[in-house]
């Protein structure tokens, strides 16, 4: 059998596969392995799976995952979300929607410090909800607007969905995380704008806040200085070279729980815990990278990665088309697999046809992660609106997902302004560390 035919059939094992259910790491190892078997025998195949691990593991590129991971349980133990709630309230909770768009905004600088779409989406589905409620708010468009903005933190920096994509396709991650900050911002500044615009049009749908004092609006603003000072000191960091990505993120783990023990939020319980699942999300990241790895290299083997990219580049469309396709792709497999096992199974592939392209790769990343959000807020998989959903089981699901297509819309523009327009991803970092080669 020839190795692209194995490389097919491999590719295929892999899917059915993961449709039954077994774990990406588990799933690309074995097939990884059994491919490389076929085409290169035993003691290859078990040469390369031992190294892989290694070299991974020791990779200092890979050491920028745990310190992320870690501000975003430190920053959830330590309050962070009420101080940027409360002043995001206090300074915009008298506009048409106000408190729906202080959701939004302090959404998005929870995310810059917890990088964690799912954790951001809970926290505010417990913090930001009871409030909106209250101000007789709708509660199904409210619940919407928690799920599509806790996608912010997939984009924001420190955002550990770029991390992985980064160490996937062996990328700057720096340069991706300065990317990722201006789409970032971009998006949170339209769904602020659409939620403005709605609640402007039918201000039944909720009251602003009356009677907020300068005095209060004053008080508030410690509260959101820490988030402040995190993604100052990540991105100022990185950009001026004072510190690398991994460097930059244990400063900011270390700000975040300087933080909580100056608020004596954290407990040697919270402390142990935030360690704990830092290091289990790390080796569960690390064993994927792994099983990942290895099937990447089986499938260099067969060729099946230029084959691929061979037959994109040659068809009779213009890259901006074929680019189009492929995130229509990926919007797809968002509605069914989570981000990271989305990238992890489909850029060994895809990525050498978006080189062959002329795609610059910093923009494809971030693509790729809006598409990521897109897919955590459409049925029938809307990974957010069901952690929404789960923990307000007052409001029905269903009323959900049908008021959260106003923001998948505006994900669809936003993407397609970032195709057209991609200076909108590459000025940050262009202008920072200067243009790529």
């Amino acid at each position: 059998m020839d190795p692209l035919t194995i490389g097919y059939l491999g590719f295929a094992a892999l899917i059915m596969m993961v449709m039954m259910g077994v774990h990406i790491a588990f799933a690309t190892g074995v097939v990884g392995f059994l491919g490389i078997v076929a085409l290169k025998g035993w003691t290859v195949a078990a040469n390369i799976s031992g190294i892989i691990p290694h070299s991974t593991g020791s990779n200092y590129l890979f050491s920028v995952l745990p310190m992320f991971i870690l501000i975003g349980f430190f920053a959830h133990a330590s309050g962070m979300v009420q101080g940027a709630y409360r002043a995001a309230r206090a300074w915009i909770g008298w506009m048409p929607g106000g408190l729906a768009i202080s959701t939004v905004l302090a959404a998005g600088g929870f995310g810059a410090v917890s990088g964690a779409s799912q954790a951001t989406a809970a926290v505010f589905a417990r913090v930001a909800i009871p409030e909106l409620l209250k101000l007789k708010y709708n509660p199904t468009i409210s619940a919407a607007a928690v799920a599509a903005s806790g996608t912010l933190a997939s984009l924001i920096p420190p955002s550990a969905a770029l991390v992985v994509y980064g160490a996937i396709v062996d990328q700057s991650i720096g340069r991706l995380l300065l990317a990722g900050f201006v789409p970032g911002i971009f998006s949170a500044l339209l769904y602020a704008g659409f939620i403005l615009l709605r609640f402007s049009i039918s201000p039944d749908l909720g009251r602003p806040i009356k009677g907020i004092t300068w005095a209060e609006r004053g008080r508030s603003i410690p509260g959101v200085l820490p988030i402040v000072l995190v993604m100052v000191m990540i991105l100022g960091g990185m950009s001026t070279g004072w510190m690398t990505p991994t460097e930059a993120g244990a400063v900011g783990a270390s700000i975040v729980f300087v933080y909580a023990l100056m608020r004596r939020s954290i407990t040697f319980k919270g402390l142990n815990t935030s360690l704990v699942e830092t290091a289990n999300l790390t080796v569960m990241l690390f064993s994927t990278f792994w099983g990942v790895f290895i099937f990447s290299r089986f499938l260099a083997f067969t060729r099946l990665p230029t084959e691929i990219a061979e037959w994109l580049v040659a068809l009779p469309y213009s890259p901006t088309t074929i680019l189009v396709a492929i995130l229509l792709g990926y919007a797809f497999l968002g509605m069914f697999l989570s981000a990271s096992g989305m990238m992890l199974l489909t850029l060994p592939v895809i990525f050498p046809a978006v080189v062959e392209l002329g795609i610059d790769p910093i923009v494809f990343g971030i693509l790729v992660i809006k598409m990521v959000e897109i897919g955590l807020i459409t049925p029938p998989v809307g990974l957010n609106v069901y952690v929404v959903a789960s923990i307000r089981t007052d409001i029905p699901i269903g009323g959900i997902f049908k008021a959260i297509w106003p923001f998948v819309l505006i994900d669809v523009l936003t993407v397609a302004l970032l195709i057209l327009f991609p200076a909108i991803t590459t000025f940050l970092p262009n202008l920072v560390l200067g243009e790529s080669l």
